[in-house]
């Protein structure tokens, strides 16, 4: 079985890791590979090949860099391009998700806002899957159980759409327990990928296993429902404070954003 995070970010957009320290983190965590979503509007031509080439360089037989792209797209919607790091002439998603699905990509819809919802089911094309959970935006405790019903909604029209479970990884002192496991024996870029498409993988989270098709147990369901809850009143606090803080003239000390990361 392999484990690996996907949803990383690296300094060559705005993430605060190298893509050797990515490597240096995940394999010390017992991961053997990463995908990394670095920011589409920060490459060059130029730049992407070199970003392209340092994964390869970076890449072994135990551990594997996958390369791909986020891209940011208009209604402040982000597409993520896994497999196909190839840059898009257009910010319209149903295009972008044409582009990257060209490409033999795998498109998957970031963090779908709530209101974005209607948008999304609206889409002629639609994605290969949904970010369910997403540790950043949702929080470490506990997804949406809102994208989940999306999910399950789109699928009356696509049965293959995916759950993805992404880090949304910035920062050094980021939460980065949320994992995806695959029967694989080996990393391998092509075959990695193939079970994404295949959904033959299951998001983790400490001993909590979550489907690849998004069918949670309604008890599980309702407990997400609780502990988001929970977390977004403190999230709904923590941010407050900041305001209050921003409109006074008083900066929060690093070490306590920092310690705010590891916990959100």
């Amino acid at each position: 079985m392999l484990r690996g995070a996907i949803h990383t970010h690296s300094t060559y957009s705005d993430g605060e890791f190298t893509l050797r320290q990515l490597c240096e983190v995940f394999r010390a965590a017992g991961c053997s590979f990463v995908c990394v979503t670095d920011h589409a509007e920060y490459f060059s031509s130029a730049s992407l090949e070199s970003y392209i080439q340092e994964c390869k360089k970076l890449s072994d037989g135990q551990f594997i860099l996958i390369p791909g792209l986020e891209f940011n797209c208009d209604d402040r919607m982000h597409i993520l391009s896994y497999g196909a790091p190839a840059l898009a002439g257009s910010t319209d998603p149903q295009e972008v998700i044409r582009h990257i699905q060209r490409f033999g990509g795998l498109a998957v819809i970031a963090h779908p806002r709530d209101s974005a919802f209607p948008r999304i089911e609206s889409f002629e094309t639609l994605p290969d899957g949904i970010e369910a959970w997403n540790s950043k935006y949702d929080g470490r405790y506990a997804p949406r159980p809102a994208v989940f019903d999306l999910l399950l909604r789109l699928q009356k029209r696509e049965p293959e759409m995916r759950a993805y479970y992404g880090q949304d990884l910035h920062w050094k002192k980021q939460f980065r327990g949320l994992l995806n496991v695959l029967p694989l024996a080996a990393p391998d870029r092509a075959r990695i990928l193939q079970a994404f498409a295949r959904g033959d993988f299951r998001g983790q989270k400490s001993r909590l296993e979550l489907p690849s098709d998004g069918q949670l147990p309604e008890g599980l369901a309702m407990k997400f429902e609780r502990a988001h809850a929970r977390s977004d009143r403190m999230r709904w606090l923590m941010r407050s404070a900041k305001k209050t803080a921003d409109r006074v003239g008083v900066a929060l000390p690093r070490p306590l954003k920092s310690h705010l990361r590891r916990i959100f």
